[in-house]
């Protein structure tokens, strides 16, 4: 009776991601009009500042905009190539069950999603859209495809401990924006640290089990896949062979995989050379990564025919980030500009302790998410403040970046901007996924306060 009312209030109360945008919005024009600095602008004249700040903050962003667009854009071209396609495939087939499906889906998803967010988003959207469709159309089964569906978002709450972590490669940087502040801080003192290392191990072996109690509690939802989800190329499905001579150009298989080959060489070229100077993965940056991802999109699709087919199909999953990463851009601008932001981390900061500010630090990230769905956009706001607070009170800077981290990415499971793309490919609402996510993320913050508290 709880589970079924449980469920029945977020379906009905949770709206969607763009209105939860657009309330976030007037949310924070209402936060920012009553404890923002306007610049000595008084009465009227507030609002105007306001909606000025809305406006500056709205284009800010651009070039980052376009990185996030690329990295899920290739991320998910890459997860459609037939080599990734075959092992989703393969993978779908072992789950008979809700539980089996949730706990292959939950490590899989994190696995991909350590790896890079945009390749975990989309590997578990299709795996989970695949379980469904093979337990539909091929045995018959019932299963809990929402619950499932979530599962396949557990990767964007591991995703700041990462290859493709934000906040720890931008402070591994050399001409950073704090590098005055708090210098260059290595991965290995971030990603690699024992703190990082126990945070993964716990969140693989907690996170799943949690996923499977939670498939013996939930019914099985009656929602059916018409046909399996499995990706063909148009020249596999329609057996197209090419006559002339642009057509063969097209669907060629050596100018995709020379490209495609000579990127990931070059990409390799880099690995190598960054370790003869030093054993460092600084140079994993959001550039390096969509530099390497379209080189092995290239190379594992084989044409530009296939590869562009991929792309028209992945190029639908990154609308809603492209029309509503500019409104947090503004409200960025609105937190940023007003000293909003600021003053939300001050507020945990003054009340911390050096044995309380990295939980401090972590609740304030998770509260920052809602209105900056950007692990970049909180570190540029958040990072002055916090570094501050812990050279003050002397907690280690990679640790209190860690918190940070780990915050952003807590909240991203009641946040439905990032899920945006995996509603697009389970044709689930967010209301659907967002209720069993909103279950896990407890477990998932208890995890990373214990793990604060103890390393």
């Amino acid at each position: 009776m709880i589970q079924r009312w449980y469920l029945k209030a977020v379906q009905h109360f949770l709206p969607s991601p763009m209105s939860i945008a657009l309330l976030l919005l007037i949310v924070a024009l209402l936060l920012a009009s009553l404890f923002g600095d306007f610049n000595g602008a008084a009465g009227g004249r507030k609002f105007e500042v306001l909606l000025g700040y809305f406006e500056d903050g709205f284009w800010d962003l651009l070039e980052f905009s376009m990185q996030m667009v690329l990295i899920l854009l290739l991320g998910h071209v890459l997860a459609l190539s037939a080599p990734v396609t075959k092992l989703i495939y393969s993978l779908s087939r072992m789950a008979e069950s809700t539980g089996s499906a949730v706990v292959l889906v939950s490590i899989s998803t994190m696995a991909m999603g350590l790896l890079n967010w945009g390749l975990g988003l989309i590997f578990g959207a299709l795996l989970a859209r695949n379980i469904a469709s093979n337990a539909s159309t091929l045995s018959g089964k019932r299963l809990n495809y929402p619950l499932i569906a979530a599962a396949g978002y557990l990767g964007m709450m591991v995703w700041h401990g990462g290859l493709s972590a934000s906040a720890p490669l931008k402070a591994a940087e050399a001409n950073h924006f704090l590098v005055a502040q708090i210098g260059v801080i290595p991965i290995e003192e971030t990603l690699g640290s024992s703190l990082n290392i126990a945070v993964i191990i716990a969140l693989f072996i907690i996170i799943p089990l949690g996923m499977w109690m939670l498939s013996r509690q939930f019914a099985s939802e009656n929602i059916t896949i018409d046909e399996a989800f499995i990706w063909r190329n148009d020249a596999e499905r329609l057996n197209i062979i090419p006559n002339t001579f642009a057509e063969k150009v097209d669907h060629t298989h050596w100018i995709a995989r020379i490209i495609g080959g000579l990127i990931v060489v070059t990409a390799m070229f880099t690995i190598f050379q960054q370790q003869e100077n030093q054993m460092s993965l600084a140079f994993i940056s959001l550039n390096f990564v969509n530099f390497l991802l379209f080189g092995l999109a290239l190379l594992l699709h084989g044409s530009i025919h296939n590869f562009m087919q991929a792309v028209d199909k992945a190029v639908q999953g990154t609308a809603g980030i492209i029309i509503q990463f500019p409104i947090y851009a503004g409200i960025m601008g609105i937190m940023s500009y007003s000293g909003l932001a600021e003053r939300m981390s001050l507020f945990f900061v003054e009340i911390a302790t050096t044995n309380t500010l990295p939980a401090y630090t972590f609740f304030s990230a998770a509260l920052v998410n809602f209105f900056i769905p950007s692990g970049g956009g909180q570190w540029a706001i958040q990072g002055p403040v916090i570094c501050e607070a812990a050279a003050s009170l002397q907690v280690p800077i990679p640790k209190i970046i860690m918190a940070m981290a780990y915050g952003d990415q807590i909240s991203n499971m009641i946040q439905p901007f990032w899920a945006l793309p995996l509603l697009g490919i389970t044709g689930l609402s967010a209301g659907q996924i967002l209720r069993y996510s909103a279950l896990i993320m407890l477990l998932g913050a208890a995890i990373f306060i214990l793990c604060l508290y103890l390393f």
